[in-house]
């Protein structure tokens, strides 16, 4: 009897956990398992590439987890993911991101992204810290910095996330901006 409420408890909590994260997380316990395997027996290279594998994975939901601080697209505009964007970082680097593009009623189009632990997000700080002295206009979203210049947008979030946004006058890109949780975005990853 005891088993069966044992079970019935843990269904009920698997029930609740998305199926997508969950095989994942399965395919990274089950990569560290193997590797650990490889390692005890002697077989080196086959650990480090399990090891690459839940290395990946777990990049991969942390990705996600990145991808959810992008604001929904406004009242009448659509909005597509830019599901290409992490792959692209291992190129500049490492680290993850995740992008959108925005496309409003009358086709105007705004590209958002955030990236953390990337090498760029380092260079790009001093950048926004000296905004108005690069000529650049800042804005505030409660205390989070906004950079400013044409049509293109910045801001680092936390020291480690990279904001940016272009495509659309000012006002309307900070009506986008305005919608990301900088609270939450400042503890991602930790």
């Amino acid at each position: 009897m005891m088993r069966f409420v044992h079970f019935g408890a843990g269904a009920a909590l698997l029930a609740l956990l998305p199926v997508a994260a969950s095989a994942q997380e399965d395919e990274i316990t089950e990569a560290l398992d193997a590797a650990r395997s490889a390692y005890e027996v002697g077989d080196i290279q086959f650990a480090i590439d399990e090891l690459d594998v839940a290395r990946q994975r777990l990049l991969e939901l942390k990705t996600d987890a990145l991808e959810r601080f992008l604001p929904e697209a406004p009242e009448g505009w659509s909005r597509e993911i830019d599901t290409d964007m992490a792959q692209g970082l291992a190129f500049m680097g490492g680290g993850v991101g995740a992008g959108a593009d925005y496309e409003g009623p009358d086709g105007e189009t705004i590209s958002m992204s955030l990236m953390a632990d990337n090498p760029m997000v380092a260079s790009m700080a001093g950048m926004i810290a000296n905004a108005a002295m690069m000529g650049m206009t800042v804005e505030r979203v409660g205390r989070q910095r906004i950079a400013l210049q044409d049509d293109q947008a910045m801001a680092l979030i936390g020291n480690r996330v990279l904001l940016q946004a272009e495509g659309a006058a000012p006002e309307v890109l900070m009506s986008l901006i305005e919608q990301v949780d900088f609270d939450a975005l400042t503890g991602f990853g930790q």
